[in-house]
């Protein structure tokens, strides 16, 4: 008889009949074998169910139905070229990243070409997963803002601002109008410093060198204003529930001025070297395309959108902090590509410069952080001369405060699209649930639309205009 365990082993059961004869591999065999055995997604030919695994996110050599639609970018609109004809040596599948330098982060893309086009497109994310959600769980309230600066680390204010209004609508608490307007101010600074990072990485991407030198250049007085106002040059943590950290420094409007003259000389600086320039109209229009219909099917927001002729900001749309007191318009592109998302963004910088002047020469006096003492401490002086104000100071920075039990959504207009927080509270002094709508995650799902029937040349670009922030997209 048999022992099992001989044939889980691989040994031949001795029941007389002779084991079948295996020709030996030959060296070209052999290579392939050890070759597939080494190639990315072999290790998992089957699709897993934990699709938060990397072997369950990659492409499958044959895909069909919606996930075949989805990698296609047909879901919405079939405009894919079926006259693609070529036999399967011309066909590879191609990663691209995390570790490239031009996925702008730990973004991975897996391409199926024939020949240089691109025939699907699909996105993997998680390798900076962090799980700020769930840590939000954790801290206070008033430490909330130190948290949820990090995720969209190009523009924290705007993680600040959201997280800080979505905590006042529960408490019930409205914050003076200095703080609205400081709030405004650092917001729309902080949108002109994000789209210089783009106008700066996407003209490397596609090899305007001098645009990386520039835009760097001008965002730098930019963050030199931010650490003077707030001690960091990022992840500020100074919007927070109630108001702001701190008022303004002693000459900020000088600071401002000199922004604004910068700035605004910069942007005609970029706009007379790529408005004109052939390489660079070459390499953008007609490139990434993304229809109204799919931004819509998709949840695309912001630049992107705007760029495909979506009127749609949420400053207009559901204003926030008083800056609809202020007047600027809502750029709009038409061909819903890479050149219209540039064209868009230069614009967008000289109406936040601006609505910025426009605060600057009305910043209204009085205090910069609410007077409700349940939620601000006391004055620094009082807790040299009360022992009441001592215990009060105390007692916020340890154990927070309370926020009644209440659910709420709150969007503001980011850098990237539609920034929302849905915050649920159960009374305590910590979030019960904390939910963030990312809006570079909804945009970098839509990547297979604008990038396949493309050429493997045009990724880049592409994937620069989308402008993503990869802690946004898995925090």
């Amino acid at each position: 008889m048999t022992d099992p365990s001989d044939v889980a082993h691989g040994e031949a059961p001795d029941n007389g009949a002779e084991a079948p004869v295996t020709a030996p591999e030959t060296g070209a065999e052999e290579r392939r074998r050890l070759h597939d055995v080494w190639m990315s997604g072999t290790e998992a030919p089957t699709r897993s169910g934990h699709f938060t695994s990397e072997a369950g996110q990659e492409m499958l050599e044959e895909e069909e139905g919606a996930v075949l639609a989805q990698q296609r970018g047909t879901l919405v609109s079939d405009d894919y070229l079926d006259d693609i004809e070529s036999d399967d040596d011309e066909r590879q599948i191609l990663n691209m990243g995390p570790q490239h330098p031009s996925t702008h982060g730990v973004l991975r893309l897996q391409l199926e070409l024939i020949g240089e086009r691109i025939i699907r497109a699909k996105p993997i994310i998680g390798y900076l997963h962090t799980g700020m959600e769930k840590t939000a769980e954790t801290l206070t309230y008033m430490q909330g803002s130190t948290n949820v600066t990090r995720m969209d680390y190009l523009s924290p204010f705007f993680n600040e601002l959201c997280f800080s209004l979505a905590t006042e609508r529960l408490l019930g608490v409205d914050v003076p109008p200095r703080a609205d307007a400081i709030r405004v101010l650092m917001t729309e600074l902080n949108r002109v410093s994000s789209h210089l990072v783009w106008i700066a990485t996407q003209g490397m991407d596609i090899g305007a060198l001098s645009m990386m030198i520039y835009g760097f250049r001008d965002r730098e007085p930019i963050l030199d204003f931010f650490e003077r106002t707030t001690g960091l040059r990022m992840n500020h943590n100074y919007i927070r529930p109630g108001g702001v950290a701190a008022d303004l420094p002693d000459g900020w409007r000088d600071d401002v001025v000199s922004i604004i003259d910068l700035v605004t000389k910069g942007v005609g600086e970029y706009e007379g070297i790529l408005n004109a320039n052939p390489i660079f109209i070459e390499r953008t229009q007609s490139v990434g395309v993304i229809t109204p219909e799919e931004c819509d099917a998709y949840g695309v927001t912001g630049p992107i959108a705007r760029a495909s002729g979506v009127d749609w900001d949420l400053r207009k749309a559901f204003p926030y902090s008083g800056i609809d007191q202020y007047e600027f318009k809502v750029p709009l592109g038409r061909h819903g590509d890479t050149f219209d998302r540039y064209i868009v963004r230069m614009e967008e910088i000289k109406q936040s410069l601006g609505i910025v002047a426009q605060v600057m020469d009305s910043m209204p006096d009085g205090d910069w952080r609410t007077g409700d003492r349940k939620v601000t401490p006391p004055p620094r002086a009082r807790i040299d001369q009360s022992m009441e104000a001592l215990i009060h100071h105390f007692k916020l920075f340890t154990g927070g405060f309370g926020v009644p039990a209440g659910e709420v959504y709150q969007a503001v207009e980011s850098p990237r699209g539609e920034l929302g927080m849905y915050l649920v509270s159960d009374g305590g002094t910590r979030p019960y649930r904390l939910h963030v709508r990312g809006p570079s995650f909804a945009n970098t799902q839509a990547l297979p639309v604008m990038l396949t029937d493309s050429l493997i040349a045009d990724v880049v670009a592409t994937l620069a205009s989308v402008d993503p922030v990869l802690g946004d997209v898995d925090r």
